[in-house]
């Protein structure tokens, strides 16, 4: 089926024109869209954790499916919003180099990084896969406060984040961060920081399934 994407600001600036069509499978998503879109325009991917989507006028998230006619648009950050802090919640791959780009300016003496990984096994059971589930909109603002909580604790500190959530296979990455700083020590213990919080805090549940069966982690069958 065939969607109409439009393209305004640095979106209709980088790439040269305000419309174009786009062929997605029926039952696409608006991630299935963006990821057709980032393979065909780098620009895309390479912001994608910095824009918004809205199809036929209304915000949507990327699990929204689309129809045929359907008119999508990329929304970059308005004028006046705040953008610096990097908090993604993604139904698609994670990318640790767009976290390293958000939090590195010329203060930057050292990024410290941290990959979370779907393992084989857990619990004393092998592991088949993972799904996980977010309460997006809360996620995004318990982890954005967190955040602004601990660059404000320590000195010089930025922090980047992006969580994954549906299904996961062995190897996957579910949580990318990074953490810059002036100095070495800030930016391991900011990193180390991000992650104790973002497990203690934000609304993302993990589905563990394994040889036993399947489990909601930390509630049990």
């Amino acid at each position: 089926m065939q969607i109409q994407v439009l393209y305004f600001a640095v979106f209709r600036e980088r790439l040269g024109r305000d419309t174009e069509a786009l062929e997605v499978p029926d039952g696409a998503t608006v991630a299935d869209a963006v990821t057709a879109l980032a393979a065909r325009h780098p620009i895309v991917g390479q912001l994608r954790g910095h824009f918004r989507v809205a199809v036929n006028q209304a915000m949507v998230d990327e699990a929204h499916r689309l129809a045929a006619g359907d008119e999508l648009v990329l929304i970059p950050p308005v004028a006046g919003g705040n953008d610096r802090v990097h908090v993604a919640i993604l139904d698609a791959p994670l990318s640790l180099d767009r976290c390293v780009a958000a939090v590195v300016t010329p203060e930057t003496g050292g990024v410290c990084t941290f990959t979370g990984l779907v393992r084989r096994h857990s619990r004393g059971v092998t592991v088949e896969r993972l799904e996980y589930e977010a309460y997006a909109g809360m996620a995004e603002k318990v982890i954005r406060a967190l955040v602004d909580e601990i660059e404000a604790e320590v000195p010089g500190a930025r922090l980047a984040i992006e969580h994954r959530v549906g299904a996961l296979a062995i190897g996957d990455a579910a949580v990318v961060i990074a953490a810059a700083a002036p100095h070495r020590a800030e930016a391991f213990t900011a990193c180390r920081a991000a992650i104790d919080r973002l497990k203690d805090r934000a609304p993302i549940w993990k589905k563990e399934f394994g040889d036993d069966g399947a489990v909601w982690v930390g509630l049990g069958p």
